[in-house]
């Protein structure tokens, strides 16, 4: 059901995975320069470098717990606004920094000001649609979204190639720029008054009470976060496997860009069926096949070496495709009973599952040092806990309905 006060839907749809983007482009453009960065803040670990991407969803994670409760009190546009201004101090940071400790707290304050941009387009998704519309406009979202991993290794490789790292950033700052402005020009305010919340001391104690009062918001944030940790962990420790385990530097952005590419076809094709089969059904085979996919994976492999290239290629493929039908059904399914409080609702949502995922990510990827295969049994245990999640809650359901019925 679509508000009165909707823009036309491709430029509601481009405009939301833009204010999105702008974090994929802050996280996946460094990529081919972590070691450079690294030897530039005299930080050679690569283990430790991983910390310049897993510590941004941190930032991510922290910030929606105070712009998603501010945004229910004065409007979502004053929010995102906040949300760019200390994603610009964040990246002067970055630029300036002599150490890794000082780039690690600049990562986590651009994670906390694009926390805005991101977890506010989310609920102006949720004020504006509902149900399985709102599923399948975040599928297009996140499919508009998926471009930016798709080019921006490269582009960061050519920036970086031709400006130095430092540029990575500015690019980033140029392009935070335009977006705001676009959000400023052609976005109008999407909370209506009536559902305004006065600003006080138990706003979030309030919104944090309403959360848990819904056993599918709780149980998807979960699934949400353990499916998030274990993308993470390839996410952060990809560029030392096809770098440095496959000696693959100068192929690495547009293996990386054809991986993408997977996810964004099935986000795409998610938002082509999900009004047909429901976001619940979609999500479930999606979940199961990517179980499957891991747990082959893991016993095919079991002790031995790193597979081809295109044999890795072909699992990752196969399980991110199953990934762009998981994680905007499974924030659609969240967000759905939860609308009267979407600000607070999305900010909750994001922060645990991404504090969820961290850890995870952290941990796993610790063991990814001569080969990838840890990395599947990561995603394997994830898959399987959420999958136990979301049986545990259908289940349950299926019983509520009976009794009532």
């Amino acid at each position: 059901m679509q508000n009165t006060n909707a823009r036309p839907a491709f430029e509601f749809v481009a405009l939301m995975a833009a204010l999105m983007s702008i974090v994929a482009l802050a996280i996946d453009a460094i990529l081919p320069a972590i070691s450079t960065i690294g030897i530039a803040i005299n930080s050679v670990d690569p283990t430790d470098n991983q910390l310049l991407i897993t510590m941004i969803f941190l930032g991510l994670g922290v910030g929606q717990l105070f712009f998603g409760p501010l945004s229910d009190s004065f409007g979502r546009k004053p929010i995102v606004y906040l949300g760019f201004i200390v994603f610009v101090i964040a990246s002067t940071v970055c630029v300036l920094a002599p150490s890794l400790e000082i780039m690690i707290v600049g990562r986590v304050l651009q994670g906390i000001g694009l926390s805005a941009p991101r977890s506010i387009a989310i609920s102006i998704i949720r004020d504006t649609y509902k149900g399985d519309h709102m599923a399948r406009i975040m599928s297009f979202v996140t499919a508009f979204f998926i471009l930016i991993p798709v080019v921006a290794p490269a582009i960061g490789k050519w920036v970086m190639d031709a400006f130095g790292w430092e540029a990575i950033f500015y690019m980033q700052l140029f392009f935070g720029l335009l977006i705001a402005i676009w959000f400023w020009r052609r976005q109008p305010e999407t909370l209506r008054p009536e559902y305004k919340v006065p600003f006080s001391k138990t706003i979030f104690l309030d919104g944090l009470k309403e959360f848990l009062r819904h056993r599918e918001t709780v149980a998807f944030t979960f699934t949400s976060g353990f499916v998030t940790g274990a993308f993470l962990v390839f996410l952060s420790a990809s560029s030392h496997v096809f770098e440095s385990q496959y000696g693959m530097p100068e192929e690495f952005p547009y293996i990386f860009a054809g991986l993408a590419i997977s996810i964004g076809a099935a986000t795409f094709l998610n938002g082509t069926l999900v009004l047909r089969f429901g976001m619940r059904r979609l999500a479930f085979m999606a979940l199961t096949a990517f179980c499957a996919i891991a747990l082959l994976y893991v016993a095919v492999f079991w002790g031995r070496l790193n597979p081809s290239v295109p044999v890795l290629i072909l699992f990752l493929s196969a399980q991110f495709f199953c990934l762009g039908f998981l994680w905007g059904n499974f924030r659609s399914i969240a967000m759905e009973p939860i609308g009267h409080i979407a600000g607070v609702g999305a900010a909750i949502n994001g922060c645990v599952s991404t504090l969820i995922a961290i850890p995870i990510a952290s941990y796993v990827g610790s063991f990814i040092n001569d080969t990838i295969w840890p990395m599947f049994v990561g995603l394997a245990v994830c898959g399987l806990i959420s999958l136990g999640i979301f049986m545990a809650v259908r289940r349950k359901t299926n019983v509520t309905s009976r009794v009532i019925r």
